[in-house]
C-alpha cells in the first residue's frame, strides 16, 4: 500500500466518530441522515467525517434514485492490518522472552 494511503487510513481511524461510522457501515449501507442519527452532531459535520473516510478509500458513495448511500470499502483496512502484522512477531518474541525469564526466575525461587 502506498504510504500516503496508509497515512490517510490511520488518520481516518484516529477519530472515534469515524470508527463508529465504519462500524455502522459494516452492517450495511446507510445515508448521511441514517449515519448522523446516533450522534449529537449535524449532517454537515457527519459529511465532513465521511469526506475524510472517502479520501482514505474507506467509504464510497453511490446513487440509488434519490438516495446516496454510503458503503464500507474494507480494502484499506486489510492493508493497515497487513502493515501491523509485521509487529505481531516482535510482540510475540518479546512475550516469549518474558515467559522464559519468568520461568527462570521461578526455578530459582
Amino acid at each position: 500500500m502506498a504510504t500516503d494511503l496508509l497515512d490517510a487510513t490511520f488518520a481516518a481511524l484516529a477519530d472515534p466518530t469515524r470508527r463508529a461510522i465504519l462500524t455502522r457501515l459494516a452492517a450495511g449501507e446507510a445515508t448521511v441522515t441514517e449515519l448522523a442519527a446516533p450522534f449529537h452532531m449535524s449532517q454537515p459535520a457527519i459529511s465532513k467525517h465521511l469526506k475524510v473516510l472517502e479520501r482514505a478509500g474507506l467509504v464510497s458513495r453511490g446513487r440509488d434514485a434519490q438516495r446516496r448511500p454510503c458503503r464500507l470499502e474494507a480494502r484499506p483496512l486489510k492493508a493497515a492490518v497487513d502493515w501491523l502484522e509485521a509487529y505481531r512477531d516482535y510482540w510475540e518474541e518479546s512475550y516469549q522472552r518474558l515467559d522464559a525469564l519468568l520461568a527462570e526466575l521461578g526455578e530459582d525461587g
